[in-house]
């Protein structure tokens, strides 16, 4: 079982090729042998990605301006997927294509979309088609599309059925499968193990997090706020959806938490939570 750690976490700890590679070696010797790779991290980004990554606590750093095959070949790792948006594989598919072809990876990850309404039922089954329609053309370039949630497909498009209900029916499993995030749903209010069940073998990788707060103290009202923590120090079942994860046959678990890193330093966060994933992996 191969693990990895998504790039988003290294925006701060990758400003130079220097830091870069030292960061990419600490994260091979706390046991992870894979990462996965983020296009618009790997390449300059706009100012507006740059700007919304950098709200939602997860900066881009300086990686667009550094040779990412240098410094993933010289620090050993493996590219696990290659995240990129539906709307650059539609314009750009061959060059996405030759992209993930050129860091041996044979797997392409829909990060989701962008300004798009889950609540509307006839944009959700389009997008299932749109989904479709470039997992075809990848599997004609021995690629696998997957599609990786956050909480907002937990949306009703009408009473009983949500956005990701819709995803599931309306995607070709030949073409189409995903990369299931237990984090994002259970900040939705979902249960997370579930949906696992319910994906099956169409779950190909595993993003992990946990969740809860490292408050200690006093507090002023008997509700905490609640963040990504470290492996095993939240309140997640993460042993009981390691073993649904296990039986699903996933090819890769994957470790993104995003802000609330214990002294602030991502780095520091990943080898704490490698101690739980290389107990278990």
């Amino acid at each position: 079982m191969r693990k990895g750690i998504q790039q988003i976490m290294l925006g701060t700890v990758t400003k130079n090729r220097e830091q870069a590679l030292s960061s990419l070696n600490r994260i091979r010797q706390a046991g992870y042998d894979g990462i996965e790779l983020n296009r618009f991290m790997i390449h300059p980004s706009s100012l507006m990605v740059r700007a919304l990554t950098k709200a939602a606590g997860m900066p881009t750093g300086n990686g667009g301006k550094l040779d990412w095959h240098e410094l993933v070949s010289t620090s050993g790792l493996s590219v696990i997927s290659l995240h990129a948006d539906l709307g650059s594989l539609e314009k750009e598919t061959e060059a996405v294509i030759e992209e993930a072809k050129s860091y041996h990876t044979d797997t392409v990850v829909i990060t989701g979309m962008y300004r798009f309404d889950y609540s509307d039922e006839t944009a959700v089954n389009n997008l299932a088609e749109r989904l479709n329609t470039v997992g075809r053309t990848l599997k004609q370039n021995d690629l696998q599309l997957l599609y990786h949630n956050h909480n907002v497909e937990l949306l009703q498009v009408k009473p009983g059925v949500r956005a990701y209900d819709i995803l599931l029916e309306k995607t070709d499993p030949a073409c189409v499968n995903f990369e299931f995030d237990s984090y994002w749903f259970t900040d939705g209010g979902a249960d997370a193990k579930q949906w696992m069940r319910k994906l099956g073998t169409r779950m190909k990788l595993w993003h992990i997090n946990d969740r809860g707060s490292r408050q200690s103290g006093a507090a002023m009202t008997p509700i905490l706020k609640a963040d990504s923590m470290e492996l095993g120090t939240g309140n997640m079942d993460l042993d009981g959806l390691k073993e649904i994860a296990a039986d699903n046959g996933i090819e890769a678990v994957i470790l993104e938490s995003h802000r609330n890193w214990i002294d602030k330093d991502p780095l520091k966060s990943m080898e704490l939570s490698a101690a739980w994933l290389n107990e278990r992996f």
